[in-house]
């Protein structure tokens, strides 16, 4: 009898895109989790998680105020995307922390971003500068599914970046 496997697939592929697949690198496996890795681009296109894992969902998260002497729910006060994406991931890193668990246990991201209203500019490639500094490092190989949408606004007028995340817990962890 074969236990049921939870899978997960970036939705980064279109229908044509699907043919790709084949082209990603050999499945790696950490703790039980199976990855399919991009070979050019720090994201899994899908991981499949072993039945008896305990799944954890972490709330979207934005940035604190990093400059407390600029105007409240600016873009000042929270920073550009960069710093943003940096200081959410940090927030996300510390709630995994408190739980026993760490950035490596991600398996599904999403990344919601807003243009900056000055520049009238969505900063992805600022995203990624922070975004690569947690996933697909050497001391983090770990790399999720993610998805990352450009949006009219966020709950928070001084925020460029919410994201949220999955993770998972091996049984008895």
């Amino acid at each position: 009898m074969r236990m049921l496997k939870t899978f997960a697939v970036s939705t980064m592929f279109s229908a044509v895109g699907l043919a790709a697949v084949g082209a990603c690198v050999p499945a790696q496996a950490q703790n039980g989790v199976v990855r399919q890795n991009e070979p050019s681009y720090p994201i899994a296109s899908a991981v499949e998680v072993p039945a008896g894992y305990s799944t954890v969902y972490v709330s979207g998260i934005g940035s604190p105020v990093t400059n407390p002497a600029a105007p409240a729910k600016s873009v000042a006060a929270y920073g550009s995307m960069v710093t943003q994406t940096e200081e959410s991931l940090k927030r996300i890193r510390d709630i995994l922390k408190n739980m026993g668990l760490g950035m490596g246990d991600v398996v599904q991201m999403h990344v919601f971003m807003v243009a900056d209203a000055q520049t009238k500019k969505l900063d992805f490639d600022g995203m990624m500068q922070s975004y690569t500094k947690f996933f697909g490092t050497k001391d983090q190989p770990n790399l999720p599914v993610r998805s990352a949408f450009a949006v009219a606004q966020l709950s928070n007028p001084g925020w460029l970046v919410e994201i949220e995340v999955v993770a998972v817990k091996p049984p008895h962890h």
